[in-house]
């Protein structure tokens, strides 16, 4: 079950904004019924009609992009920058399943399914997100009980997190650093970093749940298989 207008949004028609204000005018109807309740929800059996017009609900499609650097993570730039979906070679009004930085590069899925969104999302979920940062200097030992303890960044305590080494150059005085979260706060990562005095030079997201970069080039992307799908959906289970 979707909310009417997202549906609405979803088949093509309009924005969810503007769904919403057909609704309030008493224009759309579901089985026959007109409907102005804001957030009615319905079911992919439903006949749902604007303005007399049956419309047609679009197939749900799923899509894994390395993203990469200097592209922003939304449907829309204000700024004409390239998108993720500029990417994506599909009819379906597909959007980003949370954000990564304009700079930041590595897994993010894309979808028009809210409940397969909203499963990797939902805090309660607590879905892991595996990060490689790329930051100056030696991290000190005390740090990485920090991290792992949890710090304070925009006035709120991180949940704990994995850390650990992966490589120290010592000619350029520079940390790899694999960092796991289940967080999506903005910017969390970088800003982690940041309280303890280091600064993020790169950041790439390697895997989320289940999902893996695995041979996926920049700029690249893939469908993701049934049993993908299902594993995400399963959360809902739990």
């Amino acid at each position: 079950m979707e909310r009417l207008q997202k549906v609405i949004a979803n088949a093509g028609i309009t924005s969810r904004r503007k769904a919403e204000d057909l609704i309030s005018k008493g224009i759309v109807e579901v089985n026959g019924k007109i409907i102005r309740e804001l957030g009615y929800k319905v079911s992919p059996s439903d006949t749902i009609k604007v303005n007399g017009k049956k419309i047609k609900t679009e197939r749900k499609v799923y899509f894994l992009l390395n993203k990469p650097r200097g592209v922003v993570s939304t449907v829309e730039d204000d700024k004409e920058r390239k998108t993720v979906i500029d990417l994506i070679s599909c009819k379906e009004r597909i959007y980003p399943v949370g954000r990564l930085d304009y700079d930041t590069t590595g897994v993010l899925l894309l979808t028009n399914d809210g409940v397969f969104a909203n499963n990797l999302m939902h805090p309660s979920k607590k879905i892991d997100k595996v990060y490689v940062a790329k930051i100056n200097g030696k991290m000190k030992t005390e740090d990485f009980l920090k991290l792992e303890n949890g710090i304070i960044i925009d006035n709120q305590k991180t949940a704990p997190a994995k850390v650990r080494l992966k490589k120290y150059d010592k000619d350029k005085d520079i940390s790899y650093i694999k960092i796991t979260i289940h967080e999506g706060k903005n910017h969390q990562v970088k800003k982690m970093f940041e309280v303890l005095g280091y600064r993020v030079l790169k950041l790439k997201r390697e895997r989320e749940f289940i999902f893996g970069l695995n041979d996926l080039a920049s700029g690249e992307y893939r469908p993701l298989t049934q049993e993908e799908i299902k594993m995400v959906l399963d959360l809902n289970k739990k």
